[in-house]
């Protein structure tokens, strides 16, 4: 396959933008939330002539503080020894894309390649996990396709959860399941961008309350996940049980996978 020239660092996380259908989806959310507040403002507001309080005031002025970036960690145990599928199997879906191993990809390094198949293609941890408290990174570039590039499925207690990127039509990103709802219609549900050729750094962090990502360092999830029922999308995705990664109808390639247990 021939396979066009990409840089090897990182894609900024300036570069991550918001896929068009977010625009109009979140216009279709806020609109109605619009109207209302515009009645009770009109209703509550103060009469002309009130002051504002000192403390008010000193709130006006005071600029607000970015929130702090959390820069991903390497540390950790290392997954994938750059040469072999050792610890890996492929994970069976019907139809499955070849996954190998490329010593050095595009000059990069060594990398795992996963070649789009019929629909689900991928490979399955063979190793025990941590059922909580810990963290994964990875780097994933997507050579071609139009739906998710990377699918990480891994466990969230005695359950497990998939974190779907560039879904449903190369897109949608989120959770598959929280309530029994997918990544496409759940509180973690975002529509954002992802150009081919270029690498995303991914982290998944993974504790008895709360489950987080980052795009590099955009943060894209944070779910509370007390009292929430977690749970795999039902069907073949079930195969990247207790750890893996899947693609679907798309072939990408994933390189320094790392996971970290956190104390």
């Amino acid at each position: 396959m021939n396979q066009p020239n990409v840089t090897s660092s990182s894609l900024p996380v300036g570069d991550l933008q918001p896929h068009p259908a977010a625009v109009s989806i979140w216009w279709r959310r806020v609109l109605p939330c619009l109207a209302a507040a515009t009645v009770m403002w009109t209703g509550c507001s103060a009469p002309s002539g009130a002051s504002t309080t000192k403390a008010e005031a000193g709130t006006a002025s005071k600029p607000v503080a970015a929130p702090a970036k959390t820069a991903p960690t390497a540390a950790g145990q290392s997954l994938f020894d750059g040469r072999t599928l050792a610890g890996w199997k492929v994970s069976g879906f019907a139809g499955g894309g070849e996954v190998t191993v490329d010593p050095n990809f595009r000059g990069g390094g060594p990398a795992l390649v996963i070649n789009a198949g019929a629909s689900l293609s991928g490979l399955t941890f063979t190793n025990p996990v941590p059922k909580t408290n810990f963290e994964i990174t990875l780097e994933a570039l997507k050579v071609q396709g139009n739906d998710f590039f990377c699918g990480l499925t891994f466990p969230v207690g005695t359950n497990h959860a998939t974190l779907v990127l560039g879904g449903w039509g190369g897109a949608t990103v989120g959770i598959s399941s929280i309530d029994g709802l997918d990544a496409s219609e759940n509180d973690t549900t975002k529509f954002l961008t992802f150009p081919k050729d270029k690498w995303f750094t991914i982290r998944m962090k993974v504790t008895p309350t709360k489950l987080e990502a980052w795009i590099n360092d955009e943060k894209i999830v944070d779910q509370d996940i007390k009292d929430r029922r977690i749970s795999m999308r039902f069907g073949e995705i079930e195969e990247s049980v207790p750890l893996g990664i899947a693609t679907y109808q798309t072939t990408s390639v994933m390189r320094n996978l790392r996971l970290k247990r956190l104390e």
